[in-house]
């Protein structure tokens, strides 16, 4: 019976690309005593290398309309609203314990949103596209979710029930065709630090810093121009850049580390993080928190921010979409 089909509720995403993350990371920096070792090291780096060259090669697929970081520059986007609301998500995801590529989808999935439709200009309907966003990257990536109601933390300004952002989410994921598998610069961070670290002696480090630099970046429209495969490469080298042991590693040899790299795009969004952390690019405070401090900061920013006056409850429907 037509009722029972219930084939309308998949999505036309390959499912065979949601293991690639999964097959690099298992197959770059592992160790083995055996004599085959090199050969096997040696497999296993050509597996991860193709893995992350389809990834690049997929990748546009998952970015906002090309037109959109001008339209931010010239505001016909409210580049203000956007920046306020990627410091919300990013204030969530330190409060709740999120992952990084938890935060990181959800700007995603505003920033492609907002390239193809226009919000309302009035507070409540980006406020509530944040929500939305936040809520269903909490949902792709975290095993524990707050309540719809829990999830409206840090000052927010309105509070929406749960029912109006359940119909938001509906409208964001007809919006994106259902594509919520995004391509992100965390695919890339493991399999690119492995390249300029083998024996893995500073990977936990440079991956932690390189992750800082990335959350710092997405405050930043000019990094909308860059894709996430060069977001990854330039952090990686901005970390690497903070070692001595490291001083060698540079965007001309990046670019060898996959099949798919550009040089100018790696460098170019090179120059642009190290503006960002030396300090020389403007940044708001929650950026410089995210990407400057170390961990011990950052948790004593998180708790000891003072507390928001109690915000007004309103019931709000989702805006219209043109």
């Amino acid at each position: 019976m037509p009722g029972d089909d219930a084939s309308y509720l998949l999505c036309a995403e390959d499912a065979g690309g949601a293991f690639f993350f999964a097959d690099v990371a298992a197959s770059t920096c592992t160790t083995a005593t055996d004599d085959d070792w090199c050969s096997r090291a040696e497999d296993e780096e050509s597996a991860a290398a193709s893995l992350v060259a389809e990834l690049i090669g997929g990748e546009a697929d998952y970015s906002p309309r090309s037109d959109y970081p001008d339209r931010l520059r010239s505001r016909c986007i409210d580049p203000t609203a956007r920046a306020d609301s990627v410091a919300w998500i990013l204030k969530v995801q330190q409060y709740c314990g999120f992952l990084p590529l938890t935060a990181y989808l959800a700007v995603n999935y505003m920033d492609r949103f907002l390239s193809l439709h226009r919000l309302p200009e009035d507070g409540w309907a980006m406020q509530l596209l944040a929500v939305t966003c936040l809520s269903l990257a909490a949902k792709m990536e975290e095993t524990l979710v707050p309540s719809l109601l829990d999830l409206q933390i840090e000052s927010t300004r309105y509070i929406f029930e749960p029912r109006t952002i359940l119909r938001m989410e509906l409208l964001v994921l007809t919006a994106l065709n259902w594509r919520l598998r995004s391509v992100t610069p965390f695919m890339f961070i493991d399999f690119f630090v492995c390249k300029v670290d083998p024996r893995g002696k500073d990977t936990r480090y440079l991956i932690g810093r390189a992750t800082q630099m990335i959350l710092a970046a997405m405050h930043d429209i000019e990094f909308l121009d860059h894709c996430p495969s060069s977001m990854a490469a330039a952090a990686v080298l901005c970390a690497t850049g903070e070692m001595p042991s490291f001083a060698l590693v540079n965007p001309r040899l990046a670019v060898n580390w996959c099949i798919g790299l550009a040089e100018e795009g790696v460098r170019s969004c090179y120059k642009l993080m190290q503006q960002l952390v030396s300090g020389k690019r403007a940044a708001t405070a929650a950026a410089v928190a995210v990407n400057l401090c170390s961990d011990e900061v950052l948790s004593s920013n998180s708790s000891s921010c003072t507390t928001p006056p109690p915000p007004k409850r309103r019931k709000r429907s989702p805006p219209p979409v043109t």
